[in-house]
């Protein structure tokens, strides 16, 4: 097994290289967890409206530690602060944003990924919560999808696979994924490799993925701040 420790990406490098491609005034949904840090890295002169399920459009940045107002939460009961324009709604019309259409991206996490585009993000095992939630709803209604992850698991094995085992939250929904070695398109039921860390030759990156990998061009060098947290 190759040993990535030292040159994969962290989870905050990963969430600042998906935050560099958010268009300015997208309506965004951060998935819970890992995800939510996208909201730290926006570009200068880019600003992303914030969609929660919960019902608040267009909220702030999380409160310093001791101020917080928790009133004010996202959907994965973190603290959040007010802008001016923030609206909030009741839940029902929160989901009748995300099914009608007017979301333009939504940012998830992963326990799998499919060459064609499927994707599993929960579990009925140990831990793991016994639904698939408003997920569901979102990969199946925002124009675009995106996952965040580890390109392999704990135990070595790949998260981008031919076909998933894991139960799906949707089908075909997936349009690039943010690995931590990575950025992968899916287009045509292919993975194809636009950004990869430099250090990894492009045959590893191969063994660590469970599907065969495609490129149309050339592949950029995936690089990230080294001082983010």
């Amino acid at each position: 097994m190759i040993d990535i420790t030292d040159i994969k990406l962290s989870n905050a490098q990963i969430a600042w290289r998906a935050a560099q491609d958010i268009e300015d005034g997208a309506y965004v949904n951060l998935g819970i967890g890992f995800p939510e840090m996208v909201a730290r890295f926006q570009p200068e002169g880019k600003q992303a409206v914030f969609h929660t399920e919960n019902g608040v459009l267009d909220f702030g940045k999380a409160p310093a530690l001791g101020d917080e107002d928790w009133d004010l939460i996202n959907a994965g009961k973190k603290a959040i602060t007010l802008k001016p324009g923030t609206s909030f709604f009741h839940h029902a019309d929160s989901f009748a944003m995300v099914r009608g259409g007017h979301l333009d991206l939504a940012v998830l996490g992963a326990y799998q990924v499919a060459q064609n585009g499927d994707l599993a993000n929960w579990s009925t095992g140990k831990g793991g919560i016994p639904a698939v939630g408003g997920a569901m709803d979102l990969v199946q209604s925002a124009k675009r999808i995106a996952v965040l992850t580890d390109h392999v698991t704990k135990k070595g094995d790949p998260k981008l696979v031919e076909a998933c085992t894991m139960p799906l939250t949707g089908v075909g929904c997936v349009t690039r994924v943010y690995s931590s070695l990575a950025v992968i398109d899916i287009e045509n039921e292919h993975f194809v490799v636009r950004e990869k860390v430099p250090s990894i030759p492009m045959d590893d990156l191969q063994s660590l993925t469970g599907a065969r990998l495609h490129t149309d061009g050339p592949v950029t060098d995936l690089i990230c701040p080294k001082d983010l947290a």
